[in-house]
């Protein structure tokens, strides 16, 4: 049986075939993901896309119900899913499987063409790993929505040089560029590779021709994102959301560049290091490709002045087969006889998805049902008290208003800490030009009978002491705890 495992683990590379690459892929990342299918949330933004796209199935296009600062087609993906498969979390997360492994099966094809098939399968299944783990990755991130689309343009321009592929290429960039703004960067700097390549090589009219094919399948696409609004007279709410928001919002929150330093100083003498060594042939043009990539990726986490662990979706996958080349170039691992502690390494990595299998065999022991985490038990237990939802406020867990099937009281309460974030308060015509002054009418105003906040944690970022004074006070005054759920803290108001 254990050898078994290990020659599924170590296959022959040269005789790989598509079908048994995704396949294996797929069941890699089914398993390290499948017990966070039932997790109520696991990353506060998929809270939000889930939120948004409930919205935009039920009739109403992301920005004018709800909002929150992403493109439209982040939330098209998920409006998808529900519109089809209906208010499941088990369609979503299922999805979420999907992309994961289409971005790791054309990092193979990728790793493949630069290097080796092995070199390829390697860098996918590290792919999947760190896709899929560590952090809050586990849920669908818009990283991962976007890295699906752009590895798979990203082949088509590694692997082929026609105007009718880079024309694709473009469509599925376009794609990507409508659901991470920041991949915007990589898509320019590729395109002014594309042209700087034609332009060496003296092949004019290729160059002008696939250049333009490599464009238009971009704007191609972000104009199609625009025509809804275009044609229901919303053109200042999508370019405020889409453009002038994200621009405020990474303006607003950006972290000193020595805190972003050590990841841009290890992959600097990683690529020093493979430069010198020859690892790596920097002269490939599709190595060059790869590498603007990254750069371009790394240029807009600098002009976005914060690197999340999720960010990193967007790096991992070109990263890895880079990571992989260089470690295979290693003449001490070429030789060594890895495959007899290939087993146990696998066996010990995905220590997480073990530890959330547990979870949910012991949530469905205790409480009867697979689906586990305040998000699901605070709403079971509103609805079991009949407790009024009418302009009910999470503070947390706001996946609640999905499984109550009720809207954020506002429109900057979509996402909890959109409250705070007056920045952006213009873009989508708040009325209310402070984070004080949006607490105050939700609280003073609309009065919720019941709010969720979260135990053990301040109600909004520790460095708004005004807002979270405020907040404080008035639910000492104005509400009563009525009961604590796990971690969710569920207060009534006093008649």
């Amino acid at each position: 049986m254990l050898q078994k495992v290990i020659e599924f683990l170590t296959p022959r590379y040269k005789q790989l075939k598509n079908r048994t690459v995704f396949g294996i892929l797929f069941v890699l990342a089914f398993f390290i993901r499948f017990p966070f299918f039932f997790r109520d949330y696991i990353d506060r933004d998929e809270s939000t896309f889930i939120l948004i796209g409930q919205s935009w199935a039920n009739g109403h296009l992301p920005f004018t119900e709800l909002w929150d600062v992403k493109p439209p087609l982040t939330f098209l993906f998920f409006a998808a899913i529900i519109y089809i498969f209906g208010k499941s979390l088990l369609a979503i997360r299922f999805f979420g499987v999907v992309l994961v492994v289409v971005t790791s099966f054309f990092t193979y094809k990728i790793g493949s063409t630069v290097a080796s098939k092995k070199i390829g399968f390697w860098a996918a299944m590290g792919s999947v790993i760190l896709q899929s783990m560590f952090g809050s990755v586990q849920g669908v991130m818009s990283e991962h929505i976007c890295m699906a689309f752009f590895m798979t343009g990203l082949y088509l321009l590694v692997r082929y040089k026609s105007l009718y592929t880079h024309f694709l290429s473009g469509l599925l960039f376009g794609v990507a560029v409508m659901v991470k703004l920041n991949i915007a960067y990589a898509l320019l700097f590729l395109g002014i590779y594309i042209s700087y390549q034609y332009l060496r090589k003296r092949e004019f009219r290729d160059g002008i021709r696939n250049t333009v094919g490599y464009g238009l399948g971009i704007l191609l696409i972000i104009g199609l994102a625009i025509l809804p609004y275009y044609l229901n007279d919303l053109l200042p709410l999508w370019w405020g959301s889409v453009i002038e928001a994200p621009l405020d919002y990474a303006a607003a929150r950006r972290n000193s560049p020595l805190k972003m330093a050590p990841i841009f100083v290890l992959l600097g003498l990683f690529f020093f290091i493979c430069w010198r060594t020859k690892k790596i042939d920097f002269q490939n043009p599709a190595v060059q490709l790869l590498l603007v990539a990254i750069v371009g990726v790394l240029v807009s986490f600098i002009k976005g002045g914060r690197i999340n662990g999720h960010y990193l979706i967007q790096l991992y996958p070109l990263l890895l087969v880079f990571v992989a080349t260089a470690i295979a170039g290693i003449s001490s691992i070429q030789k060594l006889n890895y495959r007899p502690y290939l087993f146990f390494i696998a066996l010990l990595l995905p220590m997480e998805s073990y530890l959330e299998y547990y979870n949910v065999g012991k949530n469905r022991i205790q409480k009867g049902r697979f689906f586990n985490g305040e998000g699901i038990d605070a709403p079971a237990y509103i609805t079991k008290n009949k407790l009024s939802t009418k302009n009910i406020l999470f503070l947390e867990y706001h996946i609640g208003y999905w499984v109550l099937d009720v809207n954020p009281p506002t429109k900057a309460a979509t996402h909890p800490s959109n409250i705070c974030k007056a920045e952006m308060f213009p873009y989508y015509d708040n009325p209310r030009t402070t984070s004080l002054e949006e607490i105050q009418y939700i609280l003073e105003e609309l009065q919720p009978k019941t709010i969720v906040a979260r135990s053990n944690a301040a109600i909004f970022d520790k460095k708004l002491i005004e807002e979270n004074i405020y907040i404080n006070t008035y639910l000492a005054q104005h509400y009563t705890l009525l009961n604590t759920i796990d971690r969710a803290l569920i207060y009534q108001r006093l008649e």
